[in-house]
């Protein structure tokens, strides 16, 4: 031989090295323990997926899940072309790689063709061949020759004997394949070597491939990130920004859902911007039905209180009509008691209607007084002593109904506020009438007067140690005809409208009256507020004094 032959394997047949078998793991049964804080969990142990995400992100609001949509139908997006494209640029590496050894082949076998088995630089340096080009010939079992161009100096670098075994295992004339050689992955090629009669093998190396393809994934995952962050500001501005009016309508619905409606005199003015309500967008129609039911609440709400109104005015003048007729009825039946002689049963009739018609009487004066009160007519204020005030009344009561026992806790110094003292003077009239009907003989009444220094406010409390209130019925205290005769004690008839009375007259006077009761302890407490102090004016040093 005119160069050295380099025998690296024995005479015996060489066998295709056996692909490593994979061990499967083990999998893995055991059972997740109880979650450390309860609640439902997954078939895993794990908490469902909106629940955690609802823990971390709050509550997924509209623009949240637009959003949340958009990202991720973008991020699907890019991963879709991104995996699509890659499999196509991997599919045309590899074709192209397959026509890049197929034309390799085809020159070496020429190559070796034209010089024979004796070529001086061997098949390998074939004209044309690329860096990284891999060239062997196989004689009978033995490497005879091989070697590989190195891809930076374009050198020959000779194979070692430990690729042999792969080499020899290549089948001729079949489809390349990819063998894990000591220089690297290369696709390989086999066919007769038409110089020598022996096997010519040829491979170029797969790494080019693989490096342009994972620097095509890097660039491609790159392009999508700053894509979907990019996408997510902006789509998160524009969303915001279109749901911006329906934050505007959710803001009047809120407004009105806060005004106190319970007298039905709320004046509905808020009213979505004909901006915010134009019919053909998702937001505009809503505040387009917004408006309209606002409007219908509005005409509603107005349409009551006219009633009220024509109400009102007819229990005014129907009570100051029934005045004249019953205080006749009762100077009559006075009249006639004291001219005429009558038998028993005829004068307990007598008295019977005499009794019947002062009640009525007092049932019309209240009716009209709460007509006026209704009506908001303007009290006239004058300073009261409110402590003076519910002495006298306490008095008054101790003297006239020696059952219960009346007590009063005032401050020495006067308690001034500003007020109606006859209707204030109701007002205490009815808590201690209240007291004395409702409770049981022996029971301990009574009265204090105190002031909240921090409210600016005087307390009038009127407390009783009689059965107390049902819970049920304390919510009902202060409605008209209310009657409380099955919560608590007493013999007396009622007409339901003490209590009515006396929270008109406080809340005319820009107070508040409440109630608190147990067995044992009831406790009416009226707050009104004191008489605000106009501090004196400095004396002008410019001006002199007048003597």
């Amino acid at each position: 031989m005119s160069h050295n032959a380099r025998p690296a394997l024995p005479s015996e047949p060489l066998s295709p090295r056996s692909p490593e078998s994979a061990t499967p793991a083990a999998a893995d049964t055991q059972t997740p323990g109880p979650p450390p804080n309860g609640g439902p969990r997954d078939a895993r142990g794990h908490a469902p997926l909106q629940a955690r995400l609802r823990k971390r992100l709050g509550p997924l609001t509209l623009q949240r899940k637009l959003l949340l949509a958009l990202i991720g139908s973008l991020a699907l997006i890019c991963t879709v072309i991104g995996l699509l494209l890659n499999t196509g640029m991997r599919q045309s590496m590899a074709t192209q790689l397959h026509e890049q050894l197929s034309f390799a082949s085809e020159r070496t076998a020429s190559y070796t063709a034209q010089n024979g088995r004796d070529a001086p630089q061997g098949s390998l340096f074939a004209p044309g061949q690329a860096s990284g080009t891999l060239n062997a010939r196989i004689l009978s079992g033995y490497l005879f020759s091989g070697g590989v161009l190195d891809s930076k100096t374009g050198e020959r670098k000779d194979i070692t004997g430990t690729d042999a075994q792969l080499l020899s295992a290549v089948t001729v004339d079949a489809a390349p394949v990819v063998k894990e050689l000591s220089v690297g992955d290369y696709l390989l090629s086999a066919q007769e070597d038409p110089g020598s009669g022996g096997i010519l093998i040829t491979g170029l190396p797969t790494a080019p491939n693989e490096r342009t393809l994972a620097a095509l994934g890097v660039l491609t995952l790159t392009i999508s990130l700053a894509g979907v962050i990019a996408i997510g500001l902006i789509g998160s501005l524009i969303i915001r920004r279109s749901l911006a009016p329906l934050q505007r309508v959710s803001a009047v619905a809120s407004s009105v859902a806060n005004a106190e409606l319970e007298s039905g005199t709320a004046a509905l003015e808020a009213r979505v911007t004909p901006a915010d309500s134009i019919p053909g967008t998702e937001s505009g129609e809503v505040g387009r039905a917004l408006n309209a039911l606002l409007d219908n609440v509005g005409t509603a709400f107005a349409a009551r209180e006219e009633s009220e109104a024509q109400m009102r005015q007819f229990v005014a003048d129907a009570s100051h009509e029934l005045r004249t007729p019953l205080s006749a009825i009762r100077g009559y039946t006075e009249l006639i008691s004291a001219t005429e002689h009558f038998s028993d049963d005829g004068q307990r009739s007598l008295d019977r209607v005499l009794e019947q018609s002062t009640r009525m009487s007092t049932l019309v004066e209240n009716l009209l007084l709460l007509a006026r009160l209704d009506e908001k007519h303007h009290v006239k204020t004058t300073p009261v002593d409110l402590g003076k005030l519910a002495a006298e009344i306490t008095e008054d009561f101790r003297i006239t109904t020696p059952d219960h026992h009346w007590e009063n806790d005032i401050p020495a110094s006067p308690l001034v506020v500003s007020g109606d003292a006859a209707a204030l003077r109701r007002v205490i009239t009815n808590l201690l009438a209240n007291a004395r009907k409702h409770t049981s003989e022996g029971n301990t009444v009574t009265v204090s007067v105190t002031e909240d220094s921090n409210a600016h406010q005087a307390i009038l409390r009127v407390a009783d140690t009689g059965e107390g209130i049902a819970p049920g019925f304390l919510p009902q205290v202060f409605k008209r005809f209310t009657r409380a005769d099955a919560a608590r004690s007493g013999a007396d008839g009622t007409t339901g409208l003490g209590l009515p009375i006396a929270k008109a007259i406080v809340e005319s006077h820009h107070g508040s009256i409440d109630v608190t009761s147990v067995p044992g302890d009831t406790v009416f407490e009226v707050r009104l507020p004191l008489p605000v102090q106009v501090p004196p004016q400095p004396a002008d040093p410019a001006r002199p004094a007048i003597v």
